[in-house]
């Protein structure tokens, strides 16, 4: 075997060595829109989350938001960034004349404070959002009313699988710390 073959090998070849003993696990989330209604955690009417990563030592989550509903969802600020991929149907902010539709990408930087609104032709959105510190609740003049954090999602998570059935251990799955 010459020397080109054995990288030829090599490049097929697993990691040797181990992975470092704090490194936590990796999530693998074989089916990101579930065949199991329950694996959705009602927010609100006709609003949903599916939670992918819910990462308890770093503070943000990874999930899917599913709205079945037209109108104004919720006016929040974020001061932290958030990603967004719009998997299904479109949305909008009120605060910006862009229009989030089925492919896209949405980046929210810190300090953002908008309203979205799923239009009314808009039978099913999902978003894949990717947020970091909290979700801020706010009135039309910044006045908070309420929030949401990782650890409001998985308090969130942990009931509703113990009350469909799942057991509340089903969250641990999508936790890191």
């Amino acid at each position: 075997m010459t020397a080109p073959d054995r990288k030829l090998d090599q490049s097929r070849m697993p990691y040797q060595l181990p992975m470092p003993a704090e490194a936590a696990p990796e999530i693998v989330v074989p089916h990101v829109l579930p065949d199991d209604e329950r694996v959705w955690v009602p927010q609100m009417e006709n609003v949903w989350f599916r939670p992918l990563c819910l990462h308890a030592g770093q503070g943000y989550w990874v999930n899917l938001l599913r709205v079945r509903k037209s109108g104004v969802l919720s006016r929040h600020r974020h001061p932290a960034p958030v990603h967004g991929h719009v998997l299904k149907g479109r949305w909008h902010y009120l605060e910006h004349d862009w229009v989030a539709e089925t492919g896209s990408y949405v980046f929210e930087p810190p300090g953002e404070t908008h309203t979205l609104v799923v239009p009314e032709d808009c039978e099913e959105m999902i978003t894949l959002f990717h947020i970091t510190g909290a979700m801020i609740y706010v009135d039309p003049w910044g006045k908070v009313t309420g929030f949401e954090d990782v650890f409001s999602k998985i308090d969130m998570c942990r009931a509703h699988y113990a009350a469909n059935g799942l057991g509340p251990d089903y969250v641990e799955r999508f936790i890191r710390r």
